[in-house]
């Protein structure tokens, strides 16, 4: 994967935001990120070799009251600038949470929901709106 990296930050995250680990058991944490980490290597090369300055993360779940799969936060690659320097990296945080209850133990469903929210959140890395994803059929 060039140029984005894939960060393993989950119970900092946690407990940064005031959340409690879920307990063993009832989280597939390493498998959920080694499902993530394959959706990310699955993207074309040509493609991922354009992929700058950019982390994803696996958390939990998305902050309280947001039903949210997946979040990028930066800058869009279309918008950056000669003056886009010196700056931190891109974020893309895929929520294990819902989408483990979204695939309801089917982990065929869960490996294509995973896989689908990463592609999504990319695309928005590269600068490509919801709308233009509904306008793909990519919904």
């Amino acid at each position: 994967m060039a140029r984005a990296f894939f960060l393993r930050c989950r119970s900092f995250l946690q407990r940064f935001n005031g959340l409690e680990p879920r307990p063993i058991g009832q989280t597939v944490s390493v498998e959920f990120e080694e499902l993530v980490q394959k959706a990310i290597d699955s993207l074309p090369p040509d493609l991922a070799s354009f992929m700058e300055n950019v982390a994803v993360v696996v958390e939990d779940e998305p902050p309280p009251g947001l039903p949210l799969l997946g979040l990028y936060q930066g800058v869009p690659l279309t918008r950056r600038t000669s003056s886009y320097a010196a700056v931190p990296p891109d974020k893309i945080t895929i929520y294990q949470g819902p989408l483990e209850r979204q695939a309801a133990g089917d982990t065929d469903r869960l490996r294509a929901l995973a896989r689908h929210v990463v592609v999504h959140e990319i695309a928005h890395h590269f600068g490509i709106s919801d709308e233009r994803l509904v306008e793909l059929g990519a919904y």
